[in-house]
């Protein structure tokens, strides 16, 4: 087949210090994207790259005749919408691509939303409440200690170690500072003191579940909140570290293992997700599942140095990298009806 491969493009290396690190934490370093090239080509496509950037729409345009599907990484470039971006382009040019269509794409980065469906079919998900302007009066129901998050960010992009917050003080500096840095509205979440996995979703009717990966906490520094912060997904798992971030399979017993199955594929139905997701979840205090985050474009990176959650699982489960982007890309053709061997 020819395979378009779009994505985005890290230019620097994660870092606190240096805020383009963190205005790229969501985008590809140069190796992830030679290393998913190399592997579609071993898959027997032939590749051609773009970037999603400004010109993206007339490279595809220039290549239509000759593209049967586009592998799409791609997590846009500015906007509350921006994953949608890549895919609404190729829906007007009518180019068959893997992954969710674009309304899925807007609405799974806007956290408050996808919560707000999520509470409307009854798929468990922590309180929450949008702050638009910083002084909104605290609901309630909403209990120390408490969470800010961007709401319209992936890859825990601003959610560092002191987004949590135990006192009214501590919210209200940490509500004023995402809105100014980020230019968006903070959402305020209960912080779940539970154990947290992730899983990771292939194909469609059947979906298949791969084996959860539970995020591994009791290894962090001394003094770190135990949560997937900026911190943590990108300074302390480092193939240079040799802390223990991630446990696949994690252990689980049959009967929460069930629920969190079910909770899973729910939140991919109503959500109406195509293809491929990874879904974040955490315990209660009474160790029920609830949602966190939704991750329509998970992160693949190639190397098994680097504990990409996706490929994890993926491995576990049997397949190669190779025979993961196999599956993603079969499950899309099935979708469009494209004959593959």
């Amino acid at each position: 087949m020819n395979i378009v491969f779009t994505f985005n493009v890290r230019h620097v290396k994660p870092s606190l210090k240096n805020k383009k690190s963190i205005e790229e934490a969501e985008f590809d370093t140069p190796e992830t994207i030679r290393g998913i090239a190399r592997s579609l080509k071993k898959l027997g496509h032939r590749v051609f790259l773009i970037e999603a950037d400004e010109n993206s729409y007339l490279k595809f345009k220039k290549l239509k005749s000759k593209i049967d599907l586009v592998f799409n990484i791609a997590e846009g470039i500015s906007g509350s919408d921006r994953e949608a971006q890549i895919p609404a382009m190729l829906e007007m040019l009518k180019i068959p691509y893997i992954g969710s269509k674009p309304l899925t794409q807007a609405i799974c980065l806007n956290k408050a939303l996808t919560k707000k469906i999520l509470i409307l079919h009854h798929v468990p998900t922590p309180k929450f409440q949008l702050f638009k302007i910083g002084n909104e009066k605290l609901k309630k129901d909403l209990k120390f200690p408490l969470i800010i998050k961007p709401n319209y960010e992936g890859s825990s992009k601003g959610i560092f170690q002191n987004s949590f917050v135990k006192t009214e003080k501590e919210l209200r500096k940490k509500i004023k500072e995402v809105i100014k840095n980020f230019n968006q509205p903070a959402l305020v979440e209960e912080f779940l003191e539970g154990r947290e996995f992730t899983v990771g979703l292939i194909e469609n009717n059947p979906v298949e579940i791969l084996p959860p990966v539970e995020l591994n906490f009791s290894e962090l520094p001394q003094k770190f909140i135990p949560m997937d912060s900026y911190e943590v997904k990108w300074l302390v798992d480092n193939p240079k570290n040799k802390i223990k971030t991630v446990i696949c399979p994690a252990e689980i017993k049959k009967n929460l293992w069930r629920k969190i199955k079910e909770i899973c594929l729910k939140t991919k139905e109503v959500l109406e997700i195509l293809d491929w997701c990874r879904i974040d979840l955490r315990l209660d205090k009474k160790g029920n599942p609830n949602v966190l985050e939704i991750n329509q474009i998970p992160g693949i990176i190639p190397d098994p140095k680097e504990n990409s959650r996706f490929p994890l699982a993926a491995r576990v489960a049997g397949y190669s990298f190779e025979e993961m982007l196999d599956k993603i890309i079969k499950a899309a053709c099935r979708r469009y009806k494209i004959y593959v061997s």
